[in-house]
């Protein structure tokens, strides 16, 4: 008894430290939060460096408040507007010398968005101002900025590699056979392919159809705009015979890479700091190959965008979700409450919604597009301005729009619904189990996953399906003045890049967010000139905020690759990684989803964590 008293005693103070701890570092947080508010950073001469170790999203993740404290790893994440206003700002601005890209471990980014920022690149080097890139290994994302840089630096060991979109997509229809589980999969429209990782062990002639058009598409953007910010650029090699071309040059990338003209210069990071402080100036306090430096932090935090006009803007990013959800992810009723919001308590002129969302639930789509029809019965301007991903239930919000901008590149369509339900009765009963029980109706206990769904419940929930992608098909008709048959035609849930889109009449005109804002503001009688937007948003708690700040001031990386092999792979496993935790979320989700899977082939390389655990599970159950 002693020994079990004295462990008692001992597992009780073990608590009260544990307890004492959490209240200190509630408290040092709490007076952290209190003490340290940003003040505006004094910007010094220098060059503006934008460190992009992270991918480039519409709307980032809000940084957990204790991540810090609890040890969990805080990802970066770059908002687009904030990136396109610091280069815009660097223009114009004499402090800023020039613009360093550091590219070493790039996340990514949807196509659109490469593109937007590309841009604001080459009005910078148009004004004079010299943009230099440096990177150990390029890849398709990183080299779409770099092409836009008046100077090319590749690490002498590193190089680059350019494989094009696509790739490999995970198929369960095995797994599921042997596990015995009983899929039954509720869909409309041959093209929706979000479901063939249940019921296919390989891609179906319709999706491999789309997909070669939809990829054909985005690389010939790519190869394009390649061309003409390079000219000098001969990628074609390195788009069919790599192989020759880097053995010709002894096997070695990064030479192979300056006489191809894909890279100016070949230098290591001493050698390219020395070449940015010839030009902006050396950092003498600091180790050789140092340059005066501008923190893309600090000067974004310097120079805000806009967010207090009258014309409102909310974001639909992310996953769109039942409920509440925070930034990065589109719950339903969190947006919903934005735009009520903002009518309610704003001056409000009009109302922009910037789409960047593969879809998600059908009843949380309809619950943003009846905040916005609200927006519209009340007599303001509806202007739609999609991002790098619009696609099914990021098409269902777009429905209400007047006029709906997009980019060549934008991933839209997918105007399609499905409904997945998995039973286990085959699963159950290999180990013994069997299941009985009173059913006074057809419907008693359906969906029934344990007994498996019947043939009643069946014909109801596809019924139901049916009636949806009608609605959906209605809605676009009306909205885009195009027969409903026809809708019918381009819809079945076959994905579209921006350019066929705009042929096809799902969207209206090419254009960035700025633009979107200048015709909404036209439409409310405003100067499009002086119009400025408001965010219907959430704005980042203080403890949020010093979480991302102590994130940013870290100087550790991670191990994440950065030669162009090991990035190639890294980015493949992420690929994977995502579909894998799709597939996954799929088989969790309830209710009628109408969502892009294959939209997420193109876009940035950001994954869950409990994904990436998933696709270990999957490789060591295989021995991968």
């Amino acid at each position: 008894m002693k020994l079990v008293r004295g462990a008692w005693k001992l597992l009780v103070g073990i608590k009260d430290a544990l307890v004492l701890v959490a209240m200190l570092l509630f408290f040092a947080l709490l007076f952290a939060a209190l003490n340290s508010r940003p003040s505006t950073p004094a910007i010094k001469d220098g060059a503006l460096v934008l460190d992009l170790d992270g991918p480039i999203v519409e709307q980032p993740e809000e940084v957990p408040a204790l991540a810090f404290v609890s040890g969990q790893q805080i990802g970066r994440q770059y908002r687009l507007r904030d990136v396109v206003h610091a280069i815009d700002a660097a223009r114009t601005d004499t402090r800023v010398k020039a613009i360093v890209l550091d590219l070493d471990r790039f996340g990514g980014a949807y196509p659109a968005i490469l593109a937007e920022v590309a841009e604001a690149l080459v009005r910078v080097r148009q004004s004079g101002k010299p943009v230099l890139a440096y990177s150990t290994g390029y890849t398709d994302g990183s080299y779409r900025l770099a092409a836009a840089a008046s100077e090319i630096w590749v690490d002498p060991l590193g190089g680059t590699i350019f494989s094009g979109p696509g790739g490999s997509r995970l198929y369960y229809k095995g797994l599921i056979d042997k596990l015995g589980v009983t899929t039954h999969v509720f869909r409309v429209g041959k093209f929706k392919s979000a479901v063939e990782p249940y019921t296919r062990a390989d891609e179906s002639p319709e999706s491999r159809a789309a997909s070669q058009a939809l990829y054909g598409s985005l690389f010939e953007q790519w190869k394009n705009a390649i061309a003409q910010a390079r000219p000098k650029a001969r990628v074609d090699g390195w788009l069919t015979q790599p192989s020759r071309i880097v053995q010709a040059a002894g096997g070695d990338l990064g030479k192979a890479s300056l006489e191809s003209g894909i890279v100016d210069k070949l230098g290591d990071r001493l050698t390219f700091g020395r070449r940015v402080a010839e030009i902006v100036g050396a950092d003498k306090d600091k180790p050789a190959g140092s340059f005066k430096q501008i923190r893309y932090a600090s000067y974004v935090q310097a120079n805000p965008a806009p967010n207090d006009g009258e014309i409102g803007v909310v974001t639909v990013a992310g996953e769109i979700v039942d409920g509440k959800a925070g930034p990065g992810t589109a719950g339903g009723d969190t947006i919903s409450k934005y735009i009520l919001d903002g009518l309610a308590e704003k001056k409000l002129k009009a109302l922009v919604v910037r789409v960047d969302s593969p879809g998600g639930s059908v009843m949380a789509s309809e619950r943003i597009r009846l905040a916005v029809l609200e927006a519209k019965r009340r007599g303001l301007p509806i202007v739609v301005s999609m991002g790098g991903v619009a696609a099914s239930g990021g098409y269902w919000v777009s429905m209400p729009g007047e006029v709906i901008f997009a980019d060549p590149g934008t991933i839209t369509g997918s105007i399609g619904v499905f409904g997945v339900l998995p039973s286990f009765e085959k699963s159950l009963a290999k180990i013994g189990i069997t299941s009985d029980g009173v059913k006074l109706t057809p419907l008693a206990g359906q969906p029934d996953i344990v007994a498996g769904i019947n043939d009643e419940a069946g014909a109801l929930i596809q019924s139901s399906i049916e009636q949806v992608y009608g609605q959906f098909l209605a809605r676009v008709s009306q909205s885009r003045k195009i027969p409903v048959a026809r809708v019918n035609e381009i819809a079945q849930g076959r994905v579209w890049e921006g350019g066929t889109a705009r042929q096809l009449g799902l969207v209206d005109r090419f254009g960035t967010l700025d633009d979107a804002l200048k015709e909404a503001a036209r439409r409310a009688k405003l100067d499009p000139a002086k119009a400025k937007p408001v965010y219907l948003e959430k704005k980042p708690s203080w403890a949020a905020q010093i979480a991302q700040q102590i994130g940013d001031s870290e100087d550790e990386n991670g191990s994440t690759p950065t030669d162009a092999l090991g990035r190639i792979a890294w980015e493949q496993r992420q690929v994977l990684a995502r579909a894998a935790g799709d597939v996954r979320r799929l088989a969790m989700t309830g209710g009628i989803q109408a969502r892009c899977l294959e939209c997420g082939a193109v876009g940035p390389a950001q994954v869950m964590a409990g994904d990436q655990r998933l696709l270990d599970l999957l490789l060591a159950r295989f021995g991968l």
